[in-house]
Formats: C-alpha cells, structure tokens, sequence
C-alpha cells in the first residue's frame, strides 16, 4: 500500500524530537515490509528511503496536499477537515479542554486510551539499530534526567532534589544550568551536570554511565520515549506515578512513587536491576517492527471500510485530570 505519514514538523530528528523519531523509525519499517512510504512535514525535511517528501503547508485545505495515489493517510494530529482518503491518527500528547476525538484515533498507551474514553493504542516503537550499541557491564557514577528541562511538568526540579537528598550525581540531558525559555531561571546545584540538547551518540554515551532515569514527570505522560531509550541502555526508571509510566516501568524494571523521600532511598539500590534484563525488555517490547506491525492490521480495518473506535472518544475536563500534581514528602 501506499502511506503518506503527516506531521508538521522537521525530518529527521537530530536532537530533540520525539514524535519525529517515531514517524521515521514508522516509515522506515513499512518501506522494509514493501510498502510506499511518502511524508507531508515541514519544509525542509529529508528522507532517504521515502518515495516522496512533501512540504505541509497549514494553510492550504489537506485535502488538496494530499496526492491522488495515497491509500492510506496516516496523520499525527486531529484532522480539522473532512479528510477524501482513509485514514487514522495518532494522539501524542494531551489536552486541558474538554474536546471530542475523530473516531480513527489510535491512541500511544493504554492509559492514555482510558483517560479520553478510547480503547484502541499502539506502544510506540524505536528501531535500536539507529543507537549505538549498549555497553550493559561498564561502570555507572550517576543517575540521569532525560526531557526538555525547560517544561515545567517534566519537573527537572524534582529529579535534582530527589538526587540531592540521596546524595548522587545527576546529568541533565536537555536543559541548561542558565535558562530562559520559561523565565530566567539558574540551578547553583553542584551535584548537577547540564549537558544540553544530545543527539544519539551523545544520548548513548551518557545513558552508558548511568545509574538509572529520574523521571519525576508531573503531567499524566503519553508514552515517553525518555523511559524506554533509557532501559535500551540498562538504565531503571525512578519515577512518579502518573499516565503510562506504571504501564511501561514494570516491577523489575525501577520503582515508582509520589514520594520525594522513597525515589530517594530507592536511589541506593539502584544496583541491584539488571542492565541486561531491562535492556532485553525494551528490545523486545518497544521495537519499530512491533510498533509498525500493529498499525498496519489498523491500516487494513480503515481500507476495509471500519472506523478504528465504534464511539468517538472524548475529553472531560472535570473526569480525568486533577487540576494539579504534587510529590508528597
């Protein structure tokens, strides 16, 4: 079949960029299988094993973007048009108002799917042959902190507490010690280290070193890619509660809690997980192949006439998200 993958962003992702590691990592896996993989994204975008890379424009009607040949339209957004050609579209992130979703929206968690009334969710997937390879027996000095530490709900500020009361090492891996993306904000910290934005070399030598991922996140997390790039290096996860992390953070695999004082204490049995077995698990588990796979029986319902859910989903703001989080003591 021929797939036309849409978001409006830069491929590929040097850097920064979640969704677009999916969508790339998507594509690559279904032009391996035989199909025709095109993309609509930002201007500039590049893509070797794509048959075509078009520019999205958000003002022109999708429609009109869109060309004849497509089959299938696999979008990464809520469509705001009638769309001509089948298609689905996965949801990546969350909403504060209350909304109601197409009915071909393919959720990225279980929880995620529950939270907006929907049942159907594909796992998102990373082709690990565009890491380098894992060094799972070197030795680990510090624990790390992986997201866009400028996003107050990722809460960067708990990871350096949680740290610090365990008296450990951390290594911010995007973010700065001097930020003003959100404010003027400076962390005098010293157990701290700000490496910045890395890119995958990057990324492997610091997860390589690690003692584990503090994830504090403060927001219900879709997926967070963060968690299994990390257990891809050997590295547990400490972490809250919220959204899809007790789904993907699995007893063996680190420790959750609300509690600043328990993910500190949790710290010194850090190692007491298995680099080797946590790797194994996000290997086998949240590959692209998986992840490619599931959205093609998807593909397949769409041609075949059915909608992805019977209802469509939908937010209530009230139902499902307290109006805020807090790490208890």
């Amino acid at each position: 079949m021929r797939v036309l993958i849409v978001n409006n962003s830069r491929i590929p992702a040097i850097k920064y960029g979640g969704t677009e590691r999916v969508i790339w990592d998507l594509g690559q896996e279904l032009n391996k299988m035989g199909h025709k993989v095109s993309y609509l994204v930002a201007k500039g975008s590049s893509c070797p094993f794509a048959e075509h890379v078009y520019d999205y424009d958000e003002t022109i009607d999708l429609n009109k973007q869109i060309p004849e040949n497509i089959d299938i339209v696999h979008l990464n957004f809520q469509p705001s048009v009638n769309l001509k050609k089948p298609y689905l579209c996965s949801f990546h992130g969350n909403t504060n108002t209350s909304c109601e979703f197409d009915k071909n929206t393919v959720f990225i968690s279980a929880n995620q799917a529950s939270r907006f009334h929907g049942s159907i969710y594909v796992h998102n997937g990373l082709d690990w042959d565009n890491y380098p390879k894992p060094k799972l027996d070197g030795k680990r000095a510090y624990f790390h902190f992986l997201a866009d530490a400028s996003w107050k709900v990722k809460n960067v500020r708990g990871a350096i507490e949680i740290t610090k009361k365990a008296k450990e090492k951390l290594v911010v891996l995007g973010g700065n010690r001097i930020n003003f993306n959100m404010g003027f904000r400076f962390t005098p910290n010293l157990h701290v280290r700000f490496k910045g934005d890395v890119d995958n070399t990057q990324k492997a030598q610091w997860l390589s070193g690690s003692k584990g991922l503090i994830f504090p996140v403060l927001w219900h997390e879709p997926f967070g890619l963060a968690i299994i790039e990390s257990m891809y290096y050997g590295c547990p996860v400490f972490g809250t509660t919220y959204g899809s992390l007790p789904e993907l953070v699995l007893p063996q695999l680190g420790v959750l809690s609300n509690s600043i004082n328990v993910l500190a204490s949790a710290l010194k049995c850090a190692t007491m997980f298995s680099p080797k077995q946590i790797n194994e698990y996000a290997v086998s588990y949240f590959n692209s192949l998986t992840m490619c796979t599931k959205y093609v029986s998807l593909y397949e319902q769409v041609l075949n006439g059915h909608n992805i859910h019977e209802s469509s989903p939908y937010f209530a703001n009230e139902e499902i998200v307290p109006k805020r989080f807090s790490m208890t003591e």
